[in-house]
């Protein structure tokens, strides 16, 4: 570490995104058969504010829950929750930040914005997919269930997050200027 002064940076954003995706499970509306939760929110913040490296916090956040530390929404935690009809939204978080982690480390707005929304896609894609195959229902069904309730409201996290990161990055590059 020494003469890498990035590493403690990387190292406690980790540890505050990982403890923030946790929370996020605790503040949940519950709904069948996936709760709405506000871990998606800081899933895709992680991978606005850190890049490609959002995939620390949130494989972090898995691997724990799979520990049977108590994470996972409502305080589940274990292998069961991640092979039950919760398990592909959780497994999506990896891939759903790194998509827009990998956005916002270009500077155009537009290919951030898109970050977002493909961020959030990819979780749904990978949550739908597991749904239909742990609940044995198609795919459409798990789209009715699994998707299509949630779109109103990761609309509102989107957007926050994408504000929520413009700030972030406005206060560190004034910081930076100091």
């Amino acid at each position: 570490m020494l003469g890498d002064s990035g590493r403690p940076v990387l190292i406690a954003s980790t540890a505050a995104f990982t403890g923030l995706i946790a929370i996020g499970s605790w503040i949940a509306i519950p709904f069948v058969p996936v709760p709405l939760t506000l871990q998606t929110l800081f899933v895709i913040l992680s991978g606005a504010v850190m890049g490609r490296y959002a995939v620390l916090p949130n494989g972090l956040y898995i691997l724990m829950g799979a520990l049977n530390v108590p994470v996972f929404h409502s305080g589940t935690a274990g292998l069961a929750v991640l092979l039950g009809p919760t398990g592909g939204y959780i497994i999506g978080f990896v891939p759903g930040a790194l998509v827009t982690g990998l956005a916002y480390e270009q500077r155009n707005t537009l290919i951030r914005i898109a970050g977002i929304i493909f961020g959030l896609g990819v979780i749904f894609l990978c949550g739908m997919s597991w749904l239909s195959v742990s609940a044995g229902i198609s795919l459409s069904t798990a789209f009715l269930v699994g998707v299509l309730p949630f779109l109103p409201g990761d609309a509102v996290k989107g957007y926050a997050i994408f504000l929520i990161a413009g700030r972030l990055e406005a206060l560190a590059s004034r910081s930076g200027d100091a």
